[in-house]
């Protein structure tokens, strides 16, 4: 079964907490703090692999999870990672976010995108040690992982693409010319998925694409074309193929606009692409002379007259495009951070969200004064008591960031 689109669900791992914990010794009532960090949580990672054919799998199960990191513990201990979570796609698999930016396009084998990075391990107490705290009893919460949903799409990476009516003689072309083997019938629509061949003769050698049959209208949505007309977007050159037969409803004349005239309505670089055009069936009555009338290549993908001048003349064009453009290299997109916290009025309380500020807030007892302090110091650096002034927050307002609720105080001292 071919699945080029699918929506998956991905979760990072959640980082780790970390420790408050002493080294006792005799006189010391709390010793040296000894309490480890926590492992950070796994990432998600989309890698482009040429192993994998489809995206069947993510289709069965759409929803995939990073491990978690470990809490730290006492006497310098810190947790374990989680590892990190590596998922399979084939080249040419391009990755949307939820709003529809996409943020990736993996064509090169081995190329990765991290799209949702695991969540920070908190810092057990020893990392609070300073000059001024020699014995700090605070430890910060692990962060927790994000889950997102995404869109993959996958599309050929062919140096031709094959389209044509539907029973034009596509799949018999590419099980003639390549290794890839088709199922072949005598009627409309045979091809439900894109068949993907080498084609190699005479030392050369290209990869061609068939794709399932477009009919007018195809590219608003009519017919199975539709759904494939991606898979002819990478494609370096076009190949044409016209059918002469009396089973058409169109002449070969009409059939070459109505292509023509669909490919531009989906894409105007696509249809300026180089292409050749061939009639095939060249071994049906009448079909050379129609060929010659319309000054392009016969063929017969059944009996094999002409092919091999025509798979020369898609070469010649295939290393043309090559030459002119010789990299298809994929990209990833470098989002810009954005705002580090959003400002609300809820039900008569200010809610300020944001993974900036729910981390400066994530300590495991905010009931202790140093935690309660350093937490206020984060949250001024952060801007949000300047923010929360400009908004019209006064003191003694309500504020809530996750499941904590406080009262706005301003003046906090913000060094630390």
């Amino acid at each position: 079964m071919f699945v080029d689109r699918v929506r998956v669900s991905l979760r990072a791992g959640n980082g780790g907490a970390g420790v408050a914990a002493f080294q006792r010794a005799k006189g010391k009532p709390k010793g040296k703090p000894t309490g480890g960090n926590g492992g950070a949580g796994g990432s998600v990672i989309l890698e482009a692999d040429s192993s994998v054919a489809t995206l069947l799998r993510y289709q069965r199960k759409p929803h995939h999870a990073a491990d978690s990191g470990t809490h730290g513990e006492g006497d310098l201990r810190h947790g374990r990672s989680g590892a990190d979570l590596v998922l399979p796609v084939p080249l040419g698999t391009s990755v949307r976010d939820d709003s529809g930016t996409l943020i990736a396009d993996l064509v090169e084998e081995g190329q990765r995108v991290v799209v949702v990075p695991g969540g920070r391990g908190g810092l057990g107490n020893a990392a609070f040690v300073s000059p001024t705290n020699r014995a700090p009893a605070m430890a910060e919460q692990g962060e927790y992982g994000q889950e997102e949903w995404f869109t993959l799409e996958m599309k050929l990476l062919a140096d031709a693409a094959l389209i044509g009516f539907p029973n034009a003689g596509k799949s018999t072309f590419i099980s003639a010319v390549s290794a890839a083997k088709p199922k072949i019938a005598d009627y409309p629509f045979t091809t439900l998925e894109p068949n993907l061949g080498v084609v190699s003769f005479d030392g050369r050698e290209f990869v061609l694409a068939d794709i399932p049959g477009l009919i007018e209208g195809a590219a608003e949505g009519r017919g199975l074309g539709h759904e494939f007309l991606r898979h002819t977007e990478r494609a370096r050159v076009l190949v044409v193929l016209l059918d002469p037969a009396d089973t058409q409803p169109s002449p070969p004349s009409e059939q070459l606009k109505i292509l023509i005239g669909e490919l531009g309505r989906y894409s105007q670089e696509l249809a300026g692409r180089p292409r050749i055009v061939l009639l095939n069936k060249s071994d049906l009555a009448g079909a050379l002379e129609e060929a010659e009338i319309l000054g392009v290549m016969a063929v017969s993908a059944l009996t094999g007259d002409g092919v091999r001048p025509a798979l020369h003349r898609i070469a010649d064009l295939v290393e043309r495009a090559e030459r002119q453009a010789p990299e298809r290299r994929g990209y990833i997109l470098h989002q810009p951070l954005g705002p580090s916290f959003r400002l609300k009025k809820e039900d008569g309380a200010w809610r300020v969200e944001g993974r900036a500020v729910e981390r400066a807030v994530g300590f495991a007892d905010l009931t202790l004064a140093e935690a309660a302090d350093m937490a206020a110091k984060r949250l001024a650096r952060l801007g949000v008591d300047e923010a929360l002034r400009e908004a019209g927050a006064v003191a003694g307002d309500e504020v809530r960031i996750g499941d904590l609720s406080f009262e706005f105080t301003p003046d906090i001292d913000e060094e630390e």
